[in-house]
């Protein structure tokens, strides 16, 4: 089975390949869709009537955020200090925007779904960030420099892999100590065993710069791959390269 939608302003895009009951799928894939359209709903800082807009006008009731808001309120809390302020939801100037850990989260819940469902051997990927359930599978990292190639191929199992970067939308992450566009690197890529872990730290290494890559490197089961400003490359010893397809 395979299905493509447009959610949370990317194509996300489910490939089952264990189908016996065709039903078991689709059904799952129906909540793994809907799950992300509530969140979407829920949490994106642009559509004004959000859990994530209200509570940043101070429009919640006493009761504080949801519990899944709290959860990731606490997860950019948890980054906030362990990067020296570097990583930041809540830059001066800025409405408060916890979409940095929101995708990974989010996604990471929709793979538990299908997990749920009984489902054993699947790729879903969200905007290029993939969780993939059994294995092996095949997955490219785009080359930060050139569209159509990839710089490198993990072959990964029952694992999620996430990358920060630039070429597609240009300087958007910021470093939270200076509020400047990140520097020293042009991308990096975490594989680690849940989407949330990966898209997290990836995303907190790039707003780091280049000592990201070995902050992301101390991190507990995260394998890092970095193209740093200028063209070099460094990766942790561990990292499931399957193939190098171009060189940086």
């Amino acid at each position: 089975m395979h299905r493509v939608e447009h959610v949370m302003g990317f194509p996300v895009s489910l490939r089952v390949d264990d189908v016996t009951d065709p039903s078991v799928p689709e059904g799952a894939a129906d909540a793994v869709f809907a799950w992300l359209r509530e969140v979407d709903e829920r949490f994106s800082p642009y559509r004004e009537d959000s859990e994530v807009s209200r509570l940043d006008r101070g429009e919640l009731s006493a009761d504080g955020p949801s519990d899944d808001l709290a959860e990731v309120l606490g997860l950019c809390e948890e980054y906030r200090i362990a990067t020296g302020g570097a990583f930041d939801v809540r830059l001066p100037g800025r409405g408060l925007d916890p979409c940095a850990v929101v995708k990974g989260w989010s996604v990471q819940r929709a793979a538990d779904l299908l997990t749920a469902a009984g489902l054993t051997r699947f790729c879903l990927n969200a905007g290029g960030d993939v969780v993939v359930s059994g294995g092996p599978w095949r997955v490219g990292v785009r080359h930060p420099f050139v569209a159509d190639k990839v710089c490198a191929v993990l072959g990964l199992t029952d694992a999620a892999v996430a990358t920060s970067a630039r070429y597609e939308r240009g300087d958007h992450i910021l470093d939270g100590r200076t509020g400047l566009p990140a520097a020293g690197l042009d991308s990096l890529t975490v594989v680690a065993p849940d989407l949330t872990l990966a898209d997290t730290v990836a995303t907190a290494a790039f707003a780091l710069g280049r000592e990201g890559v070995e902050w992301a490197a101390s991190q507990a089961d995260c394998e890092v791959f970095a193209v740093v400003a200028g063209g070099g490359v460094l990766r942790t010893p561990g990292f499931p390269t399957a193939g190098a397809r171009t060189a940086v």
